[in-house]
């Protein structure tokens, strides 16, 4: 009986035992699984280690040094306020990479992107208030002439830019397209004018391109519109002796770092106003410059005029031009052209006006010569640009013209600037002067620019001028021929 007792608390316990030995096989089961999980874990880790690793080497097999990296920047991280000069801008974009960014500043909005093309929008526009009232109402010319000068205060949308560029197919071949209208010359022929160029794009050193664009007669049309330190107008050196836009062709491109040249065959020294059953057949307007950056091989934002973006080295830049024509008296802009590149003479008198220089005398065709050196440094937030001119007026034509001597004119022009609060703040002043046989004019300015967003896109500017017997102007500047007195104007400024 106790035998058969123990046999069964025996039997009873088997399940119990049978259950702890189950336990012990499944807690063994996992804790190899976790291992062979641990060491699939390790392996994997390894092997994207080892991808990584071939990666940063082929990356760095492919990529070049840093200052290779300077020059063929992809356009997406290269903008234009990092750029050194508008002559080498269409080759640092056409080398890009990658599609650019969704904004470029002075370049605009991306509109359109796809492996076949590329599309952007960009606006430039200004409200003036200008104030002429304190000029003298007339003014004697070197020939004994009384005129009349207007005195203007009113209110404008002075202008209208809205440009479209990008490529086609391959970004080497780019276009540049545009509207510009200039609501002051309402009425006017070319008071709205749609106009442009296509280019081509072989590398940094070279740009063939053809269409309207300026001639590189000075530095202001070298391309750093409208990066200047007023707001749309030039001083009155720069505007009397420069070339200005015309349809023709031309390279440029950079030398070598720091070196940037531009040279241009075009119709006439200003095509805007003027159809082509007007111009001469003598295709004989060329326009060349070339300019040197010694010290840092840029000179800010497509060479801007002062230092917004505030140098911590020195930048320096030295520049010639050279600008050749013979000039019909049918190729001629209206005396109160949208961008008028009459010649005048340094009285204001212009050189194609019938009994001018004596009764029966009219020029119908002259040569027209022109060099300017300009130079400029920047630092820490101040500039300092000047720019000097000489221009001859030679082999006239015309009933009694052979008796007119050749003319020669110099003339100068100098600004400094300085932000006083970084990126917020300017304050400028300019000084120019014309000097001839005809009389000579001068001017004295004052002004600022103040920009809400710390940013270029928007501006607020004031300027006063102080003006000497004025021997240039017209209605889409500040100044009027003959203007002796002051004049004060507001401007505000978009641009993107």
């Amino acid at each position: 009986m106790r035998t058969q007792a123990l046999a069964a608390v025996a039997l009873a316990g088997l399940p119990l035992f049978a259950t702890g030995q189950t336990l012990t096989a499944d807690v063994q089961g996992m804790q190899r699984r976790q291992q062979e999980l641990e060491t699939q874990v390790r392996e994997q880790n390894a092997r994207i280690q080892e991808l990584e690793r071939m990666v940063h080497d082929l990356v760095a097999a492919q990529t070049p040094p840093a200052s290779a990296q300077t020059a063929i920047r992809p356009a997406s991280e290269e903008k234009p306020a990092q750029l050194s000069e508008p002559t080498t801008y269409p080759a640092k974009l056409a080398a890009a990479e990658s599609p650019g960014p969704e904004y470029i500043g002075n370049l605009g909005f991306k509109i359109y992107e796809s492996e076949r093309g590329q599309i952007y929008m960009r606006l430039f526009s200004y409200a003036r208030y200008l104030n002429q009232k304190d000029l003298d109402p007339t003014y004697t010319d070197f020939f004994g002439n009384v005129k009349t000068v207007a005195q203007r205060e009113d209110f404008q949308l002075n202008k209208f830019f809205l440009p479209f560029s990008g490529w086609f197919l391959d970004p080497k071949w780019r276009y540049y397209l545009y509207v510009w209208s200039a609501n002051t010359a309402q009425g006017d022929p070319a008071q709205v004018v749609g106009a442009g160029n296509l280019s081509y794009v072989a590398n940094s050193h070279f740009t063939i391109g053809a269409g309207i664009t300026s001639l590189p007669s000075v530095r202001s049309t070298e391309g750093q519109f409208p990066y200047w330190l007023g707001v749309d107008d030039r001083l009155i050196a720069d505007e009397f002796f420069r070339g200005s836009y015309t349809s023709g062709i031309w390279l440029k491109g950079e030398v070598v770092p720091g070196v940037n040249y531009m040279a241009m065959l075009g119709n006439n020294l200003s095509t805007l106003g003027i159809s082509a059953s007007q111009l001469d057949n003598n295709l004989d307007t060329w326009s060349a410059m070339l300019n040197w950056l010694p010290t840092t091989h840029e000179f800010g934002p497509l060479g801007a005029f002062g230092d917004f973006e505030g140098h911590e080295q020195l930048a320096t830049r030295l520049g010639i031009h050279f600008t050749y024509s013979t000039e019909d008296r049918q190729s001629q802009p209206g005396t109160d052209s949208i961008d008028n590149s009459q010649i005048r003479l340094t009285d204001g008198s212009i050189v194609f006006t019938p009994g001018l220089f004596g009764p029966g005398i009219a020029v119908d065709q002259v040569r027209y010569e022109m060099a300017s050196i300009d130079a400029g440094l920047k630092y820490r937030g101040y500039s300092l640009e000047a720019e000097y001119y000489r221009r001859w007026l030679s082999n006239f034509v015309g009933p009694g013209a052979a008796t007119i001597p050749d003319i020669t004119d110099d003339g100068y022009q100098i600004q400094v600037s300085a932000m006083l609060l970084p990126r917020l703040l300017q304050v400028y002043a300019g000084a120019s002067e014309i000097t001839g046989h005809y009389g000579d004019g001068s001017e004295l300015r004052l002004g600022f620019n103040y920009f809400p967003q710390r940013s270029r896109g928007l501006r607020l500017n004031g300027e006063w001028i102080s003006l000497g017997d004025c021997p240039v102007g017209y209605t889409a500047v500040p100044y009027p021929v003959g203007a002796n007195g002051d004049v004060f104007h507001v401007n505000f400024e978009l641009n993107f």
